[in-house]
């Protein structure tokens, strides 16, 4: 290794790639930032201290290398770097772009804790993962030996394209079904294109394609076949569903017509994005012209704020019950909102939503923080003084994803879920109650990272290719 390629962090501040003007993005759904230039990337990854206990690896969720493929971009190694990096990650492109990294990896950088300013991680993943699609490094899909044996995966989202992938190379024939007409979940239809433009996630669905893998879609389990159909046509089912029931905001006024659903809106708005035509009453999820309000403070309601500014929202508001200290989102993505002319309500409490035949405003309660709660974040509550009402012609409810009703929806009382409506797994095998039946991803954990969905489907393709083995010498020795 040349002895200058790293350590630079004494002399070279930390840079990221330069974000477009505010004004310009709004126009569009392009992602903010273009790639890193590869000298500056090359240097940007020169920062790193190669520490002896590296953190950033640690608080990943897939313990990437990272260390290592940053000293070989360092070096202009950048093709190492790449497979590095694609070793322990089946979407290290689509996590560079969407990883919280200042709650993960960057935020646990040894440099930024000295003050330096952290290794910008996640801008060089994204750079030299695209430059391996660029320079046609991303190989197909190393398909294994054909086993004989089948494999179902309900659910096209990120923990389900992961396992099909590493369940395609240890030679299985894998079926995917998804009641999405695209695959990819919410990476398709739940993230906005200035976070994650569409090719970036088609061209992964197409290597899996590919490879043989079968795609179904428009697929609902419970309408189309019952998990025990799926069971007998298959040698094993993985359930990676995802997360997709809104949770409900019980308050005056919540049926109004114009008072709609975050997931409802974001799924409108990718469609559009696709060139699809419009559905039937789309025209209530575009905020064009329209005084918008959001409810909620997590990255959801970021995507939304952002999507209403370029779709030329006359004005656009969230509210969000605790302060900015206390809100889950990405710091990052509350700073680009309100480079974007996002007007943040922090305590902020919603009390009603007023109107006739149309939502006209939101009734609003300010807030204190109190003593925190069992979470350990501080409680929100009343503070003094009568509700303000704030104007809203479109109200989006971005408050979070729960499990749908998973053993109703898919004919299958057996399946075991939480009081939460979670599925039960065996926490070493990833086993459901029903026998060859394993879950991975939010449906397991509940709304969660894309990176933790990614993690989980890794794992559980190792878990149900040491089940389909047995299973098979099993029937070898039963022969």
């Amino acid at each position: 290794m040349a002895a200058d390629a790293m350590l630079k962090f004494v002399q070279l501040d930390q840079a990221y790639p330069d974000k477009r003007a505010a004004a310009a993005r709004v126009a569009d759904f392009r992602e903010l930032a273009d790639r890193y230039a590869a000298p500056d990337a090359g240097e940007q990854a020169g920062r790193c201290s190669q520490c002896g206990v590296p953190y950033c690896a640690v608080h990943c969720p897939l313990h990437n290398h990272i260390p290592d493929w940053l000293r070989l971009t360092a070096e202009g190694r950048y093709r190492e770097a790449y497979e590095l990096s694609n070793a322990t990650s089946t979407m290290p492109e689509i996590c560079g772009r969407i990883c919280p990294q200042d709650r993960l990896c960057e935020g646990n950088c040894v440099i930024e804790s000295a003050g330096h300013g952290a290794v910008t991680i996640g801008s060089v993943e994204r750079f030299i993962t695209d430059m391996a699609w660029d320079q046609g490094w991303v190989e197909p899909v190393a398909v294994g030996p054909s086993r004989g044996q089948s494999v179902a995966i309900v659910g096209a989202g990120p923990a389900g394209l992961s396992a099909a992938d590493y369940l395609r190379t240890y030679g299985y024939d894998v079926h995917v079904y998804d009641r999405h007409d695209r695959a990819g979940g919410l990476l398709t239809y739940g993230i906005p294109g200035f976070k994650l433009e569409k090719p970036v996630v088609m061209r992964r669905v197409d290597r899996l394609r590919a490879a043989g893998i079968t795609f179904h879609q428009g697929f609902e389990v419970g309408r189309d076949a019952s998990l025990d159909e799926l069971r007998a046509r298959h040698d094993a089912v993985l359930i990676a569903t995802g997360v997709y029931k809104a949770r409900a905001l019980d308050v005056p006024g919540s049926d109004l017509p114009g008072v709609v659903e975050a997931l409802d809106y974001l799924t409108a708005s990718n469609r559009r994005g696709f060139g699809d035509p419009p559905a039937s009453g789309a025209g209530a999820l575009d905020a064009a012209g329209r005084h918008v309000v959001v409810v909620g403070g997590g990255d959801t309601a970021m995507d939304c704020v952002r999507t209403a500014v370029r779709q030329g929202a006359a004005s656009v508001k969230c509210l969000y019950r605790r302060d900015r200290a206390n809100m889950p989102g990405s710091a990052r993505e509350v700073a680009n909102a309100e480079e974007e002319g996002v007007d943040f309500q922090w305590l902020a409490q919603p009390t009603a939503f007023v109107g006739g035949a149309q939502v006209e405003g939101v009734a609003v309660s300010r807030m204190r923080l109190g003593p925190p709660d069992a979470s350990g974040r501080r409680a929100p509550l009343p503070d003094q003084g009568g509700p303000e009402t704030i104007r809203a012609d479109l109200v989006i409810k971005a408050l979070g994803l729960d499990a749908e009703d998973l053993p109703q929806l898919f004919g299958a009382p057996g399946l075991g879920v939480t009081r939460w409506g979670t599925v039960l797994v065996d926490a070493k095998s990833m086993m459901t109650s029903l026998d060859g039946v394993f879950a991975a991803g939010d449906i397991v954990r509940g709304a969660s990272l894309v990176v933790w969905a990614v993690r989980d489907g890794r794992d559980v393709a190792a878990n149900m290719h040491k089940w389909l083995k047995a299973r098979a010498e099993q029937g070898r020795m039963a022969a």
